[in-house]
């Protein structure tokens, strides 16, 4: 592979085009990662494996340098209703690529795969590791979860994700808990029984209307939403249980496991947190890489999506080409001028970083 900018975007191009037609939802992405790996290995370079993740180092490896990881996810989401278009067929239209997957976020995988050949090509001051990861649109265990604490420690990391290569050095986490209500059955006609919807409607409103008094400067206030709620069984029952769900939105200036604490005092109803691992994360302004991308004209910002940064436990951001507001959407499209502009970018920001 000749590794210069033009070389590396029609291959990029290639390859994306290539992952629209191989469906890969989540749980189901072994055909894409098949498909990527012959084309890593054609580069020169033998990917290690887990399940239908794959990671790749640079050569001549140094446990002396920093290290790092440049990750984006290989799954996608299924297509919603509304496309005119086929979502596996990768169609452009002058500077428009469609197909599903092509923003969300295939042009970030390929453009930080190629950007990883091009910069390992010579020599750097830190190790780079490129890390595909699955199950991404479902937060799966099996996931970059399982892989992160297998590979060396790591110094920074950039996840791609479309940020219209702006860099997102914040972004929310989530906590989704199942909440019930208990009431007492009776009969609707008599005075009796004791109405767990009623009980619902006051811890309800408490959602609605309650505010955490940590306010984040890039994410704003934790966001709670009741987002789902079930009850009764015929008209004429008093419904003795009431359940409902709330997803909860956290900023980094609070733990998922805090949140849940604070909401349990204030509440009546049972409340059971599906999971504590999706947490907010944060990285300092004054980080290299930021620095660099301020210099150059990008704008951080506080992203209120959530994405494998999550899973990472030391300094990362969300950065790559594309639009997030397209993501999940029906005739999902990258700009192939977004695809040229994210490898020259990510290789402008990092050849010759200093950490």
């Amino acid at each position: 592979m000749e590794l210069d900018i033009d070389a590396l975007y029609y291959n990029a191009v290639d390859l994306l085009k290539d992952m629209i037609k191989t469906p890969s939802f989540s749980r189901e992405e072994h055909n894409v990662a098949e498909l990527i790996i012959s084309h890593i290995r054609k580069a020169g370079f033998e990917p290690q494996r887990q399940g239908n993740n794959f990671w790749i180092k640079s050569k001549n490896f140094d446990d002396q340098k920093p290290t790092i990881l440049l990750n984006s996810h290989i799954d996608t989401v299924r297509p919603v209703s509304g496309w005119t278009k086929d979502p596996f067929e990768p169609q452009v239209e002058d500077d428009t690529l469609y197909g599903l997957g092509s923003n969300d976020a295939g042009a970030s995988f390929v453009c930080l795969l190629h950007t990883f050949f091009m910069l390992t090509s010579k020599k750097q001051d830190y190790n780079l590791i490129f890390l595909a990861s699955c199950e991404e649109e479902v937060s799966g265990k099996d996931g970059a979860e399982s892989i992160v604490p297998l590979l060396p420690e790591i110094a920074f990391g950039i996840v791609g994700e479309p940020t219209q290569m702006n860099p997102a050095i914040a972004e929310k986490g989530l906590l989704v808990l199942d909440c019930i209500s208990y009431g007492r059955a009776g009969h609707a006609a008599r005075n009796e029984g004791d109405n767990a919807i009623y009980k619902a409607m006051r811890d309800v409103e408490w959602f609605r209307t309650y505010t955490f008094p940590k306010v984040s400067d890039l994410l704003g206030p934790v966001k709670m939403t009741v987002s789902m709620i079930n009850a009764g069984t015929q008209h004429n029952v008093v419904p003795d249980r009431c359940e409902f769900v709330v997803d909860v939105r956290s900023n980094e200036l609070y733990s998922n496991e805090e949140l849940f604490n604070v909401i349990n005092e204030h509440t009546d109803c049972e409340v059971k947190p599906r999971s504590f691992r999706l947490n907010s994360s944060k990285i300092a302004l004054e980080n290299p890489f930021v620095q660099r991308a301020i210099m150059v004209g990008k704008e951080p910002y506080g992203s209120p999506t959530l994405s494998d940064q999550t899973f990472m436990p030391f300094s990362t951001l969300k950065m790559g080409p594309g639009d997030s507001a397209r993501s999940h959407t029906a005739n999902e499209y990258i700009l192939l001028s977004e695809i040229r502009e994210g490898i020259e970018l990510y290789v402008k920001l990092l050849d010759g970083l200093r950490l």
